[in-house]
């Protein structure tokens, strides 16, 4: 079994302060380019739906793996995303009494940032195409469809993050794949549920447009797969490969580095 080095039982308070800022810059991104892409009077506009999502998906991917690799990102881990942070504690990668502040941060922040991206580009945010940013599903996609796809979407995630964390060898790749199973999920799951798998991508783009009634899905949802992609990790990997997570760091930067 991989050596962990050992958790403190609770982070600084400035740890939050800085998925706060991430999130903040997220989400201003995030409802920057819904705002170039989806709204008609954009030169950068795509009538067709699912390509916009394709390109915001790619987009989106690489705005998240660059942020992990910000000083703050590099301190707090650049979680970004509850659903994250609750299962790196449920796997004993993070500290519990650091859940409630970090998961209060990220979802401060996503109203920061939706807020800030509102002042800086005006009337064009809460055009109907763009509506804040704000995910929603097809219509022709009962709540209980989305609710599956957004949790298991989540739980495949976690799994994929848990393992790669408990692989010095390969926990250097983990912001590059973290990006790309974003830029999947939007892109595949987009058209579909919305892809979100992320309560802070959607809790300030829907408060602050009022597209709130499958709030609760995207809030729930992602939490639950959460929990979860870290009971299977527990009861299959972790169980027969005798190995852990070894940081929340999504950077790995705590982990020594492995030679093939």
């Amino acid at each position: 079994m991989d050596p962990a080095p050992s958790l403190p039982r609770q982070l600084p308070l400035l740890r939050a302060a800085d998925e706060f800022v991430l999130t903040t810059i997220l989400l201003f991104l995030a409802v920057t380019v819904v705002r170039w892409l989806r709204d008609p009077g954009s030169d950068l506009y795509i009538a067709d739906l699912d390509n916009a999502l394709a390109v915001i998906g790619v987009v989106s991917g690489a705005i998240l793996t660059g942020l992990i690799f910000t000083p703050p990102g590099r301190r707090s881990g650049g979680h970004m995303n509850p659903a994250v942070t609750v299962a790196l504690w449920l796997l004993d990668a993070f500290p519990g009494r650091s859940v409630i502040p970090y998961v209060l941060a990220q979802l401060a922040g996503s109203v920061a940032g939706t807020g800030l991206a509102r002042l800086v580009w005006g009337p064009a945010v809460s055009a109907p195409d763009v509506a804040h940013g704000a995910i929603r599903p097809a219509p022709t996609w009962e709540p209980s469809a989305v609710f599956l796809a957004e949790a298991g979407a989540m739980a495949a995630i976690i799994l994929i993050v848990g393992y790669l964390l408990a692989k010095p060898r390969f926990v250097r790749l983990l912001p590059y794949v973290i990006g790309a199973c974003v830029a999947a999920v939007i892109a595949l799951l987009g058209p579909l549920s919305g892809g979100s798998v992320n309560p802070a991508r959607q809790f300030g783009p829907a408060a602050l447009a009022g597209v709130t009634k499958d709030l609760w899905i995207y809030l729930v949802a992602p939490v639950l797969g959460a929990v979860v992609g870290a009971a299977i990790y527990h009861l299959f990997i972790w169980r027969f490969n005798a190995c852990r997570p070894l940081t929340y760091k999504l950077t790995g930067d705590e982990v020594p580095r492995v030679d093939a």
